[in-house]
């Protein structure tokens, strides 16, 4: 898999990458994230995404593939979750960045992102120079935002981040207008996380969960379940995600080998036709006037 430059932060990752949160899972043990893990990377994918808040994923991470370290870009996610230090300070920032880099055994990461931090924080600013005391000490290399909507506005204006994690899929366009293209201006590297939005058209019932039930909401008023198509609906929307210009990777998730090989398989095809992606942003057009990225 031939790896897209990942904006002006010197690297390269490849269209699909690895969402490492369901090694947290308690069905996967450990020798099927150690063997998950490895052939991930044996398939060609570079881009390994966590975050702190993925329970296990970040140790396991460190406990399989520390001896492969130089083989993929390590993307993980603070802000939080650091016993004794309160939540979105600069202090749990830079706890946060030395424990990512213990439990994944590792020098120095490559992209860590401020996850869903809150607009106010963001705009005090201590987490951000946080973020950048712990690049300039050579602790990662990429400063980035991970939300949507005003958050990721106010990261994009900055002018402080490299690189930005946001929602990208067929039931979450709102960042295929003014937003994505001004990245790309800006030289920001773009990750698409949900891509395939919870795989709501396989769902016979409204999902409980908060951003899919949105996903499934937006999935029946868009009517695409409708339209005849001859590719299945997972294949459309990661490859409408993935091959969207100005995205450089998207990242899926999961437990089981055989679905990741499949998506990358589907990945590998290329773009969609042009027939099959304007009706599928027609639709959205349509009805989501007042939707908003779901972070």
């Amino acid at each position: 898999m031939e790896a897209r430059v990942f904006g002006t932060t010197g690297l390269r990752v490849t269209p699909l990458g690895f969402g490492a949160m369901h090694l947290n899972d308690g069905r996967v043990s450990e020798i099927e994230a150690e063997r998950l893990l490895n052939a991930v990377l044996d398939l060609g994918v570079n881009l390994i995404d966590t975050a702190r808040g993925y329970g296990l994923s970040e140790e396991r991470i460190g406990r399989h593939l520390a001896h492969r370290r130089q083989d993929f870009v390590l993307s993980t996610k603070v802000g939080y979750g650091i016993p004794g230090i309160p939540d979105w300070t600069a202090e749990c920032i830079l706890a946060g960045v030395d424990a990512a880099l213990t439990r994944m055994r590792c020098e120095r990461l490559d992209i860590v992102h401020l996850h869903s931090c809150p607009l106010a924080i963001l705009e005090q600013g201590d987490v951000i120079t946080a973020l950048e005391t712990c690049a300039r000490f050579g602790k990662l290399r990429v400063v980035a935002y991970a939300g949507d909507n005003a958050e990721l506005d106010f990261a994009t204006r900055s002018g402080r981040f490299g690189a930005v994690q946001t929602s990208i899929s067929v039931c979450d366009q709102v960042n295929l207008g003014e937003r994505l293209p001004a990245l790309q201006a800006l030289g920001l590297g773009v990750i698409a996380k949900r891509p395939i939005a919870g795989a709501v058209w396989n769902q016979l019932r409204r999902p409980d969960d908060h951003a899919e039930g949105q996903y499934w909401d937006r999935w029946q008023a868009m009517g695409l379940a409708a339209q005849p198509d001859a590719l299945p609906w997972n294949e459309v929307a990661l490859r409408f995600s993935a091959h969207w210009p100005g995205v450089a990777s998207s990242i899926v998730g999961t437990r089981d080998l055989a679905h990741f090989k499949q998506n990358l398989t589907w990945v590998e095809k290329g773009p969609l036709p042009p027939d099959q992606v304007n009706p599928i942003r027609q639709a959205f057009l349509r009805h989501g006037q007042d939707w908003t990225g779901l972070t």
